[in-house]
Formats: C-alpha cells, sequence, structure tokens
C-alpha cells in the first residue's frame, strides 16, 4: 500500500505529465496512458518536460540545482509553507535525479503505474472547451419603473455583470490588466512556464498566501469550466482545458472574456459594471490609474478593497503602474513622488431592493413569452416596466396587515418563534469596541441583522425586557433609530417562546397628545392574499403582490394562481341580462329555483343565497348589490336567453369574449363562481367595465432594450373590443356596481361610492374572499384565501366574507392609488355613444318605479329606443300580478321550479378550491377541468352550492 507521502508524489508528477504535454506538444495533448506499455512513453514526457523548464529556469536566471539544495538545507522551514506541506523534498530531489537528470537511482521513488492511474482519473470526461467559443455570459439586466427610473437589477447568483466588447475597453486598460495577472499573455499558450517558475520561487521565499502563476487563460477555465477545488485533479484538468482554449479562440476572444468574467469586488462582476460601481462611469471612460486600479483588484478583491484597506489597495496600484512602465505602456514613473494616490472613488450603495419580488419576476416571464427573450438574464437588457414603485410599497404593506388582521381577528395567529436572535452578534459587538460609534451593542446588531422576510415592512425590534411577574414590568423592545417602547404582545405563545434579545416584527404607533408610542407585535400569517392595480385604458400593471412574501413563496397568486370568484363573477350574468335589454329596474325573482339537467346530464341544481333567505321580487339592481344567488340564477330562465342551457351558453361566450377564461365549464354553479379565474384576468374585465366595453391587456413590460436598441415595445393596440354587448350596457352595470358600496355588500366603504364602483365575492364555505373595485383610472382585484397546497382544505371560516376581509385591504390601496397614480374623481358619466342610448330619471329603489321626491329616489339610467323613449322592461321577466304575488308570499320559501317533478337534489362536482397554476405569463392560463369521477363529491344528494358575498 502507497503510503501518503507517496501519495503526494503520485498527484506531483502526475501533474508534472499534464504540464509537460502542454508546454512541449501543446497540439497532441495525451489525456489517456495505458497502465503497464505507455510507462516508457511517459517516463520520456516527464524527461522532456523536465527539460523544458530546465531552459525556463535558465531564461530566468535562477539556478535550479542550488534552490534545490537550500531546500534540501532546510527542508522543514519550507515545508511550513502551505504551498509544499506534505513533501518530502528528498524524495522529491531523488526523483528529479531520476527523471531530469537521467541518473539511475537504486530505488526508484515512484511507480508509473500509480502515476498514470491518477492521470487517468483526473483527465476523463473533461468539459467541452468549445463551449466557450462565442459565449456570452449572464448580465445584469436593469428593470425601470414607469417614470424610467431605476427600479431594480435582475441577474443569477455571482453573474452581476454587463457585457462589453474589448473595442469599448481602452487598451491602456487592457494593459493593466496583463501587466498585473498575465505579462506574457501574448507569448505563452495557454500555460507560461516561466510564470509558474516565479509563482514557485515567491511561495519558497514566502509563507503567505501561495501564489498560482495560473494565466488569464487558465483563469477562464477554473472560473467558468473545471471549478475551483484546491485540488491537483483541478489543476490538471485546468492546463489540459487552457491549451486546448488556446488552440479554439484567439487572444483577443480569450481576453473579451476574460475582462468581462472576472470578480472586482462591490458585487461586480466584470470590467463595465466594476467601472460604473467603483467610478460611476462606463469601461471606455477609464482612465489609467483607474484601470490600474481595477487591474489591481484581480488578485484579491476584498483583500485590496479600496474600500476597507485603502492602504493595501495604494500599494497594489503602485504595482500595477510600476509593471505598465517596466513594459512601457506608460511613460512616468509612478514611484517618483511616493505611492501613487487613490483614484477618486463613487460611494459603495448595495444594490438592495425590498419592494416588488412577484413584479419583477412576472416581468422575466413576460419578456419569455411575449419578447421571445429565453432568460432576461441571459444578456444584460434595459427593461421599461410599468410598476409604480410608492404605489407598490403601499400595496404589499396594505396586504400585508390586512393578512394579519384577519387572523388576529378570527383567532389563527400561529406564533412559531422569533425572526432571529442577536445574542452572539451582540457579544462580538461587545468584543470589539469601535472608537467614536456611541450606539449600544443591541442597537448596531439590529441595525445589520439580515432577516429572513426582507421584504416585510413592519418594524424589526429586538427585546430588551422581558417582564418577570412583578407588578409595572413590561416588555420592552429596541428599534433600529435607538428608540425603546413598550411591546405589546397578545399572544400567549409568544410571550411563553421569546426570550432576550430576539428580533420581532412589530407594528409601531407614534404617540401623540398624551398617547405614548408603542410597538405592537406582528406574526407571520398563514393565510394568502394577493393584489393587483390595472390601468384601465392601457392594461399597465401598477403595482401587484402575489403573497404575503416573496421569500416565504415566489407563487405570484395574481397571475399564477386560479381561484373560485364567487359573487365576484355575477357581474357577467347582469352584463348579458343588460345587453339583451333589461334595464336596472326590471323585476326577477328571488325565491329558489331548481334548473333541469344540462343536455347528456341527469342532475337538477338547486341553488341557495348565502344567509338561507329569499326576498321574493327584487330589481336587477338590487340583487346584484347585495349578490342574492337565486336572482342571479333566475336571470338563466329567461333574462338572458329563453332557457337556461342557451343562457349558461351565452355567458360561456361571453366569458371567453373578454377573457376571463380561455375555456369555459358549461355548468350551472359557474354563474355563481364556482369555475377558478387569476385575479389579473378579472381585473382586466372590470375594468372593461369602466372602459365601457375595451378590455386592456394586463401587462408589465412596456419596451426592452438592449445596447441602445429596441428589442422589444408593447403594442398600445392589444386592448380588445367586447363587441357583443353595447356600451350602454357596460355603463348601467358600472352604476349598479357604484349601488354595492353605496348600499350593498361593501357599504364599509360607503363612503367611496362617488368614486369607485365594485362587486365583493366569496366561494363556497368561505374559500376564498374578494373584492374589485374599479375607478375612472385602475381596477384593483383583492383575493385573500388559504393556499391548501397540503391537500387539507382550510376555509376562512364563518363570516369571512369579501365584505369583510377584501374590503379593508382595498381602502388603503386605493388611497394610495389616489396618491400616487391617478386622481381621485367622481366616477365619468356614459360616454358619448352610450349616452345616445340612455335617459335618465328618479325611480324609487326597492320598486323600481318612477318616483321623485320621495326619501329612496334615486337617479336611474334606462336605455331608450330609435325615439329616445324609454323602453320599460319591469315585468318582463314576471307580470306585475306574480310580482305582487311573490312578495306576499316570500316568507312562505315557495320554490319556482322548471318543471314540476325536478327532484331537489344535485350531485354535480364541486370544484377544489385549491391554487392551480401553470407558471406560464398572461394569456397562458393553464386548461383545466372537473371529472366526475374525480372523487370530489358533495356531502349528500341535498346538498347545494351556495357561494355569495
Amino acid at each position: 500500500m502507497a503510503t501518503p507521502m507517496e501519495t503526494i508524489l503520485v498527484k506531483i508528477f502526475a501533474t508534472a505529465l499534464a504540464l509537460s504535454q502542454v508546454t512541449t506538444t501543446p497540439d497532441a495533448v495525451k489525456t489517456q496512458f495505458d497502465r503497464v506499455r505507455d510507462q516508457e512513453q511517459v517516463a520520456q514526457l516527464l524527461h522532456a518536460g523536465c527539460t523544458h523548464m530546465r531552459k525556463a529556469f535558465d531564461i530566468e536566471d535562477i539556478n535550479l540545482e542550488d534552490l534545490i539544495a537550500t531546500a534540501l538545507d532546510d527542508p522543514q522551514a519550507v515545508g511550513e509553507n502551505m504551498a509544499f506541506r506534505g513533501i518530502n523534498f528528498a524524495d522529491l530531489q531523488m526523483a528529479y535525479r531520476e527523471f531530469c537528470k537521467n541518473e539511475k537511482v537504486v530505488v526508484l521513488t515512484i511507480d508509473l503505474g500509480d502515476v498514470i492511474d491518477f492521470y487517468n482519473k483526473a483527465t476523463a470526461d473533461l468539459p467541452d472547451h468549445t463551449k466557450l467559443k462565442g459565449i456570452k455570459l449572464p448580465g445584469a439586466s436593469v428593470v425601470l419603473d414607469r417614470k424610467g427610473e431605476r427600479f431594480a437589477e435582475v441577474f443569477e447568483e455571482n453573474q452581476r455583470r454587463v457585457w462589453v466588447p474589448l473595442a469599448d475597453i481602452p487598451e491602456h486598460v487592457q494593459k493593466a490588466f496583463l501587466a498585473a495577472e498575465d505579462k506574457r499573455f501574448y507569448q505563452h499558450k495557454g500555460i507560461d512556464e516561466r510564470g509558474l517558475i516565479r509563482a514557485f520561487i515567491g511561495n519558497l521565499a514566502s509563507s503567505g498566501r501561495p501564489q498560482g502563476g495560473s494565466t488569464i487563460t487558465q483563469q477562464i477555465v477554473k472560473n467558468l469550466l473545471v471549478g475551483e477545488d484546491l485540488t491537483y485533479e483541478r489543476k490538471i484538468r485546468e492546463m489540459i482545458v487552457a491549451s486546448r482554449v488556446e488552440q479554439t479562440l484567439s487572444k483577443a476572444e480569450i481576453l473579451e472574456l476574460y475582462l468581462n468574467s472576472v470578480y472586482l469586488g462591490r458585487g461586480s462582476w466584470g470590467i463595465e459594471l466594476a467601472a460604473h460601481s467603483y467610478f460611476g462611469k462606463p469601461a471606455k471612460e477609464l482612465t489609467v490609474e483607474e484601470g490600474a486600479l481595477l487591474a489591481g483588484l484581480t488578485k484579491g478583491p476584498n483583500y485590496f478593497s479600496p474600500d476597507r484597506h485603502p492602504a493595501r489597495a495604494q500599494e497594489r496600484l503602485a504595482y500595477v503602474l510600476s509593471r505598465l512602465q517596466e513594459d512601457d505602456a506608460i511613460v512616468a514613473d509612478p514611484l517618483a513622488r511616493g505611492l501613487p494616490p487613490l483614484p477618486a472613488l463613487v460611494p459603495y450603495e448595495r444594490p438592495r431592493r425590498d419592494i416588488g419580488f412577484h413584479f419583477v419576476d412576472q416581468v422575466a416571464r413576460e419578456a419569455k413569452s411575449i419578447a421571445g427573450i429565453e432568460e432576461i438574464t441571459a444578456n444584460s437588457y434595459t427593461v421599461r416596466s410599468t410598476i409604480s414603485p410608492q404605489l407598490q410599497r403601499a400595496v404589499e404593506e396594505a396586504l400585508q396587515e390586512g393578512l394579519s388582521r384577519y387572523e388576529r381577528s378570527a383567532g389563527r395567529v400561529q406564533f412559531r418563534g422569533a425572526e432571529a436572535n442577536l445574542s452572539q452578534a451582540i457579544l462580538h459587538i461587545e468584543a470589539d469596541k469601535r472608537p467614536g460609534d456611541k450606539r449600544p451593542a443591541w442597537q448596531r446588531a439590529l441595525a445589520t441583522a439580515r432577516l429572513p422576510l426582507y421584504d416585510v415592512h413592519w418594524t424589526p425590534a429586538i427585546v430588551l425586557e422581558k417582564p418577570s411577574g412583578k407588578k409595572g414590568e413590561t416588555w420592552r423592545v429596541g428599534l433600529a433609530d435607538g428608540r425603546i417602547l413598550p411591546l405589546a404582545i397578545d399572544n400567549a405563545t409568544a410571550q411563553r417562546k421569546l426570550t432576550l434579545y430576539d428580533v420581532v416584527l412589530t407594528r409601531v404607533t407614534d404617540g401623540s397628545g398624551k398617547t405614548a408610542a408603542r410597538a405592537d407585535l406582528r406574526i407571520r400569517p398563514v393565510v394568502q392574499g394577493a393584489v393587483v392595480v390595472l390601468e384601465n385604458k392601457t392594461g399597465r400593471v401598477l403595482a401587484m403582490t402575489g403573497g404575503f412574501s416573496y421569500p416565504l413563496s415566489q407563487l405570484n397568486r395574481a397571475s399564477q394562481a386560479v381561484r373560485q370568484p364567487g359573487s365576484a363573477i355575477k357581474p357577467l350574468s347582469y352584463l348579458a341580462a343588460l345587453g339583451k335589454g333589461l334595464q336596472p329596474n326590471t323585476l326577477i325573482s328571488d325565491d329558489p329555483i331548481t334548473l333541469p339537467p344540462i343536455a347528456g346530464g341527469r342532475d337538477y341544481w338547486t341553488p341557495k343565497n348565502y344567509d338561507g333567505s329569499s326576498r321574493g321580487t327584487l330589481t336587477l339592481r338590487r340583487a346584484l348589490e347585495n349578490s342574492r344567488n337565486h336572482a342571479t340564477v333566475h336571470l338563466l330562465d329567461g333574462g338572458i336567453e329563453s332557457k337556461p342551457e342557451a343562457s349558461l351558453n351565452r355567458l360561456c361566450d361571453l366569458a371567453l369574449e373578454a377573457q376571463i377564461y380561455r375555456e369555459c365549464l358549461r355548468y350551472y354553479p359557474f354563474v355563481l363562481g364556482a369555475q377558478p379565474v387569476r385575479p389579473v384576468d378579472l381585473a382586466a374585465f372590470y375594468a372593461s367595465i369602466a372602459n365601457e366595453g375595451l378590455r386592456p391587456a394586463p401587462h408589465v413590460v412596456e419596451s426592452i432594450e438592449r445596447n441602445g436598441v429596441v428589442v422589444y415595445r408593447h403594442d398600445p393596440r392589444s386592448s380588445v373590443a367586447i363587441k357583443s354587448v353595447d356600451g350602454a350596457a357596460f355603463y348601467q352595470l358600472k352604476t349598479i356596481l357604484q349601488g354595492v358600496l353605496a348600499r350593498g355588500t361593501a357599504r364599509a366603504i360607503a363612503g367611496l361610492s362617488p368614486y369607485v364602483a365594485g362587486k365583493t365575492g366569496t366561494s363556497d364555505e368561505e374559500n376564498d374572499a374578494w373584492f374589485v373595485g374599479l375607478t375612472n383610472d385602475v381596477t384593483v382585484a383583492v383575493w385573500i384565501g388559504y393556499d391548501n397546497a397540503d391537500g387539507k382544505r382550510r376555509t376562512l371560516g364563518g363570516g369571512s366574507t369579501g365584505g369583510h376581509v377584501a374590503v379593508p385591504i382595498f381602502e388603503p390601496v386605493i388611497q394610495a392609488v389616489w396618491a400616487y397614480a391617478a386622481p381621485k374623481a367622481a366616477l365619468a358619466p356614459p360616454s358619448p355613444e352610450a349616452k345616445r342610448q340612455l335617459a335618465c330619471q328618479s325611480v324609487d329603489l326597492d320598486s323600481g318605479k318612477a318616483q321623485s321626491g320621495r326619501a329612496k329616489a334615486f337617479s336611474e339610467c334606462f336605455r331608450v329606443d330609435r325615439k329616445g323613449k324609454i323602453i320599460d322592461t319591469q315585468y318582463r321577466l314576471m307580470s306585475q300580478a306574480e310580482a305582487s304575488h311573490a312578495n306576499g308570499d316570500r316568507e312562505d320559501g315557495a320554490v319556482r321550479k322548471r318543471e314540476a317533478s325536478a327532484p331537489r337534489s344535485g350531485n354535480a362536482p364541486a370544484p377544489s378550491a385549491t391554487n392551480s397554476w401553470s407558471g406560464q405569463p398572461w394569456g397562458a392560463q393553464q386548461q383545466w377541468g372537473w371529472h366526475s369521477g374525480s372523487g370530489q363529491q358533495w356531502r349528500d344528494d341535498r346538498r347545494e352550492w351556495r357561494p355569495s358575498w
């Protein structure tokens, strides 16, 4: 068995075998040898390589024999250098005599068979060097906001760069890098034996960081192909592949690749981004001194950092400038007046961002699907996006606080632990006293702490005092600004688990008058949500958040998930009815109804109102304002088409035309929101209501540029008109949705009704809560629910309707819209085209009859005929006698049936409420369907579909 010392010699001579070949026969490097037959050939190659290296020593004016004698005089001292640790110099000298001087030794120091085995293993499956030909490394793309200001950078890990052609890098900058890293770049063929010798001598003379003697070509191979493992195997592979690269790429191509791939500190890979980071200018404008400073950083960006170690950086700058003078690249003596001063640096700002992560992900998806850019990080692009940063922050804050508020009010808060504990960090700070910094250790630790939820907009606080139970004691926390505040904790688990120096998230309330400032504990919610703010006319997404926190879940629930909209889909049915000529005061029954099976089916369907009651006869306006299920379903029976199935078909056609869905499931619960929808698609439908039928194309990318050339621009003509319904019907629907706020299920924000129209929605068993609201300028869609991705269906709980859960989130969002994105204005009157089809008069809100001077009088807009006369449809769906009878008997709960023999049951499958997504962009929604054999059965034969507001 070979001893460890012998093993090291085996590795050294296997490396020497590779070096011998790439320096003597670079065009015919052999990577596999036979252990037995090729030993003589290997010995000859080692001899040839040693002869070549001896000549290189002579060129460098180094006496190799004296060098070896010096090492043997004190091998222990040399062995202390980590570059030579483990080498027996006596054995190495014996091998030197054997292979380099052709002396016959008594005992062979090494088994060439073992050398061949190690070499063959190291050279197996070498990476393909040809893929470096024409390669363009991943780059950093810049995302601009809607005003053209920098919002975000997008790049792969350790790939933050902007590629620049070699022609755009000044010659003096190129020479600076060559002087610092590879003086004989244009002479060697991938391996510089003279550079290796200089590194070897330097390592003998110093016990510090070992020098590698690698060429620029070797560094490229190490960084891009073979990895950075500090092993003999890697060095063997690196040398062979570097030799091959030199035969494939020109020197200019190699240098361009190097200058665009090298890491230079300040989070910058490549010369272009480094030039901007250090000097605020492109590489083509760098001076000699600036280029030399960057070149000096290649040896160790952190060690020679001008930010942290200016003295080291200054010495390194002087070294590079002196090398440039030796090469006649500069004339003046850089050291004539001592060390040269460092060039002026621009302040370093780390590229940090705490908002818009779901939005930026959508930018990348849209660039791929619409612009055909496979990866936005494949090159350096400039993307002009649609985002409003101030509004984006407000939207995220509103959703995060709203989700937390829901769980607190529902008693569902689950405290699992603190965000971090800074005890160790505080100990280190206290042990390392910094002169001049008067801040307490806890404050310094909190200021530099990296918390896992970097996009949650609550205030981090550190626990400084924990009550022991004595009277008057309380929790106290410290903030990054130095304030110490009382902490309000209403969670027993948190009170039990929290300890000193734990970091928690809080909502800080500033004191006013006699009220002192305090911090309220905030705990990560489990419930999820999504908000999208869409510009009505253009389809620009001004803000979008797809969940509570991006680090917790990268799923964008606004664009990648589909959920049941519940009653938020009801405006589709009323739009179809208004488009068929019905008026807002048309009377409709709110009594129970059973619909017959769809052709080919066997199941009757009997829906229920959310509260289980019936309200007799209602106008269309009051039915939608109060989100009555029975009334909506009655529209299928003559309100849209003459037969329920035909009405359903019409609604599906309209839904497809409005691009709410790509595919419509033609079954009755569809009209009450049983088919899941993406929030962004629902928002686009409501925007079409504001636009009187023009459906905008939601988008986050306005244009994409590369090297100043526009490669993609959003087509402003991408909006589509919903032509099967006229503008008059859309305007009438908008006024009804305005009443949802004034008097209906969203009356909690009735004060906004002059400016906002909208609709609440709650899916079956409160699984999803919605509110979608529109103004003249924007539409805001809010969704809340549990992911249920683990297969356990968890609902929001009784009473958690859209009006109670989603509306409170909508309100601060719309206030932020008015503050940052659009003016607060009363909802617009009908367009001239729609106005010609409408006339307004006062009516009684409940009966829909013309009235004036009464408390419930309301100005309603009606469709008119060609002569300008209001078309009376109040009793089109039921006679006046039927209406009176229904109101008189509504307490009886009588059931109006399509067929007297219809059974009161239904066993259509209940759609699952779990998320469904395809990971695809706008307009590429996953196709899906429900199957009767899926096992998703209703609880019993009498269970009835019951989504509501």
